[in-house]
């Protein structure tokens, strides 16, 4: 046993009241009792253990939060170990991926990653201890046939034919299995339990199978490669660790965890299971999420659609909102849908709080001050965050000629409308009064230019006299602003249930493809920014004031400004509370 992988002396140092305030769920009142009572001499481990076959997504971030988040609160170890015992799938694109989100989150796994592909050795020699003990046999079922022979849930399965080899030759033909003498697919080692067991998992599960693949850390040396259900405990064991915290799909394989680890007589973790995190307007399978990859429905794993970490990272998510809602949504044994509403509201919430403010015109109609010197500028200060003042102030270019968003004018506007018309005076942010004038439209009626007339004497936005505009819109200077393509993201699918297939003519062969959103992205070129945006590295994250927030892309350059909308001003969540 290696220990630096497993320490057994490292206990919490907590007093009885401080682990009773920490009993808020269901797995912290076990963990609390664990500890109050000895169990795993009072320490808490606990891991994360990803398969490397894709990104990890907001329901990883969910488990995160509760293996990584339970060892924090006790003051105890957490182990991000990589479950790759399927070398078809894994990639260490992923690996590298997967580390870079728990960093990002902000859990501390230490300056080690672990791999389950790095105890293949000890796994081996244990199947062949449970070989010796007559508890697993080698199988030459095809796996359809072992499908076959497994049963029913009503009706229980039969025995293989060769359930009663020897263990001599079982122990041959497992270290053949090893050398590679066999194809692909068949010979397997299953464990020797109860066929007619009413847990189909101890049905004599497969323990090994045969595979001709390399591995992306072992190369070429193994053909041999376990199952996860063998492999799992075996890990935790071996990683000392306290609590193995799962969703609840392993809740039936628990008794099959179990039964490993007490017939080879190693150390034992305990299992718990909780609800994983299902959610509106989103899937989580990743095989369905490669779909959409492969598919080219989306511009890759981080595509800021997808629910992935790598994407809600470049769409302008924080960290900070992410845990925010798995702690909000807590933890649970009920499988029950979340509205996504509730995310983005956490979401709005921490930008609305940390994200500087700046102007930007997405549908810019060019504004004439006929009144304002000619080729004169004046550098307006702005705040960068009206709620935080120790955010600052910024300098921003007032000048004759303006952009103004084509919707904040209109020359026969509705009553209640604020913004700039005939008739009309409103206030140009952090700058001045203006007046309309008239305007200048091309051959189609389309209008192309605005004139007005601005009051010297009300610089900063308000009038000498004390009289009352109630219209303020957001503003760049045309000479000083920067070109910006904007993407406008909205939800991926148009139901609230992607998987939902609606009545009539094929609907047999409909799926959740058919649900996609044809407008989840909208490009838009030709935006104007203000000139603080210059410097703008990718990952920058702003409110454009009225319009959303919004984060600088990953693809972004001096040369040709990206940004991406991370989220619209408006809060449904906040609206759904209120009406609730």
């Amino acid at each position: 046993m290696d220990d630096k992988v497993r320490d057994l002396d490292d206990e919490v140092d907590l007093t009885d009241e401080e682990l009773d305030a920490l009993a808020t769920d269901f797995i912290r009142t076990a963990v609390v009792e664990d500890i109050k009572s000895g169990r795993f001499n009072r320490r808490v481990h606990t891991r994360f253990p990803p398969e490397p076959n894709g990104y990890l997504h907001i329901g990883h971030a969910k488990a995160l939060a509760i293996d990584a988040g339970v060892a924090r609160d006790f003051g105890g170890k957490f182990n991000l170990r990589f479950d790759d015992t399927n070398p078809v799938k894994e990639e260490e694109e992923y690996v590298d991926g997967i580390v870079a989100d728990v960093r990002w989150l902000g859990w501390d796994f230490g300056d080690t990653v672990l791999f389950g592909s790095d105890y293949f050795e000890q796994m081996f020699a244990w199947a062949v201890e449970l070989i010796e003990k007559g508890r697993a046999y080698v199988d030459d079922l095809s796996p359809e046939q072992i499908r076959e022979y497994r049963g029913t849930l009503t009706e229980p399965g039969k025995n293989s034919p060769y359930r009663d080899r020897s263990v001599e030759e079982n122990l041959d033909l497992f270290h053949r299995m090893r050398a590679g003498e066999f194809p692909e697919g068949s010979r397997v080692l299953r464990a020797k339990i109860d066929m007619a067991s009413p847990n189909l998992n101890l049905r004599d599960p497969v323990m090994y199978r045969i595979l001709h693949q390399s591995h992306h850390r072992q190369g070429d040396a193994w053909c041999l490669y376990p199952m996860y259900d063998w492999a799992h405990g075996l890990e935790d064991s071996i990683e000392g660790i306290t609590h193995s915290l799962c969703d609840l799909g392993y809740r039936d394989h628990r008794p099959l965890y179990d039964w490993f680890l007490d017939e080879l007589g190693i150390y034992h973790p305990q299992q718990l299971e909780f609800a994983r995190l299902f959610m509106t307007y989103t899937v989580l399978s990743k095989r369905k999420l490669l779909q959409l990859v492969q598919g080219g429905y989306v511009d890759g794993w981080d595509d800021p659609r997808m629910p992935t970490i790598a994407g809600m990272r470049r769409r302008g998510y924080t960290a900070a909102a992410i845990n925010d809602f798995c702690d909000r949504i807590g933890v649970s044994t009920s499988a029950s849908v979340v509205d996504v509403a509730l995310l983005e509201h956490c979401v709005r919430e921490d930008l609305n709080e940390h994200a500087p403010r700046v102007m930007a015109v997405l549908d810019p109609v060019k504004v004439v001050v006929d009144n304002y010197p000619e080729g004169q500028v004046e550098w307006m200060e702005a705040e960068n965050h009206p709620q935080h003042p120790e955010m600052g102030n910024r300098l921003i270019p007032f000048s004759r000629e303006l952009y103004i968003e084509r919707e904040d004018f209109m020359e026969d506007p509705p009553g209640k409308y604020y913004r700039l018309a005939p008739g009309r005076e409103v206030r140009l942010k952090n700058a001045y009064l203006v007046t309309y004038s008239s305007v200048v439209k091309d051959e189609a009626g389309r209008v192309v230019e605005i004139h007005c007339i601005y009051d010297p004497a009300s610089r900063g936005g308000e009038a000498p006299d004390g009289r009352k505009v109630r219209g303020t819109i957001h503003w760049v200077s045309a000479a000083h602003a920067l070109d910006a393509e904007v993407r406008l993201y909205d939800r991926l699918f148009r139901d609230e249930d992607p998987e939902k297939v609606t009545e009539g003519d094929g609907a047999e062969e409909k799926g959740f493809l058919d649900n996609l959103n044809p407008d989840s992205l909208q490009v838009v070129v030709g935006c104007k920014v203000e000139s603080t945006l210059v410097a703008t590295q990718p990952g920058d994250r702003f409110q454009f004031m009225r319009e959303g927030y919004f984060c600088t892309d990953l693809e972004s350059t001096a040369d040709h400004l990206a940004f991406n909308r991370t989220i619209a001003l408006r809060d449904t969540w906040a609206k759904i509370q209120g009406a609730g």
